[in-house]
């Protein structure tokens, strides 16, 4: 999709955060977007902000109900037809050690993060397969290739999401369908959900990341790791011993403390 000028664009969790800057990136290169969000009084306030760059929509939308999802994609198809582009942006965390997790906190850290991006998808899908054309965009994390303490459940989701969007990935090749399916597992980034984490690797810039997000949907790359050393952990979880792997990674680089003055939003 070499070009997303009058195409329709769908963005889970756009009224804010990297949501919000991809929308704005979009609207300006010529796509019809649609936001999706939980928070209506930032949705309703983003729409008035975005509209100045172009054609933009939003709904109200809990991810977590299946039956509102369902609502929800009815009223966009009736609406704007066929999604063109699909951006399962939305995503919780809970910075806890797992036992200090509630039932709730990890029912929904799954909903949100892993199984909301499924339903999602499997309602919009169909109509991308029926026009053997589209792309669909899974935000995971950083975390679906490192584990990290007081973020198990977080990880946990991240990691489902990964192997699912790659999955598809090679469900679309197989089938040969002109469908693009790019994962993207950025570091953390500077959008207040992450405050108060201390990193030696530099955090992420939202407006940076969202460029190359756009950029890579445009392209129809399969991964995009940022920051790019990102790519090589799995095969240095393959290589070196996992003693080895932790002092690097934990004591060398810290990972394993930067979630210990956490506080997001």
């Amino acid at each position: 999709m070499k070009s997303i000028l009058n195409k329709n664009v769908l963005i889970t969790g756009g009224a804010s955060g990297i949501g919000k800057i991809m929308s704005r990136l979009l609207l300006i290169e010529g796509a019809q977007v649609i936001i999706w969000d939980i928070n209506t009084t930032l949705l309703q306030e983003s729409i008035e902000e975005l509209s100045a760059y172009g054609l933009v929509s939003g709904y109200t939308v809990d991810i977590a109900n299946v039956a509102h999802v369902h609502q929800s994609f009815a009223q966009v198809k009736a609406k704007h037809g066929i999604v063109d582009v699909l951006i399962n942006n939305t995503g919780i965390v809970v910075g806890k050690y797992f036992h200090e997790h509630s039932a709730a906190d990890i029912n929904n850290s799954m909903s949100i993060n892993a199984m909301a991006p499924m339903y999602v998808t499997q309602l919009f899908l169909p109509d991308m397969l029926a026009q053997n054309s589209g792309s669909i965009c899974n935000i995971a994390s950083s975390a679906s290739y490192v584990s990290n303490p007081k973020m198990s459940v977080y990880v946990a989701s991240k990691w489902a999401m990964f192997g699912w969007s790659e999955s598809l990935r090679l469900e679309m090749q197989l089938q040969k369908k002109n469908i693009s399916v790019t994962t993207v597992t950025p570091y953390y980034m500077n959008t207040g959900m992450f405050d108060g984490v201390r990193s030696l690797v530099p955090i992420l810039n939202p407006e940076k990341v969202a460029k190359k997000i756009v950029k890579n949907i445009k392209l129809g790359r399969p991964i995009l790791s940022m920051p790019w050393s990102m790519q090589f952990v799995r095969f240095f979880q393959g290589i070196f011993p996992i003693r080895f792997f932790d002092w690097f990674v934990g004591g060398v680089l810290g990972i394993y403390k930067t979630m210990n003055d956490f506080k997001g939003h």
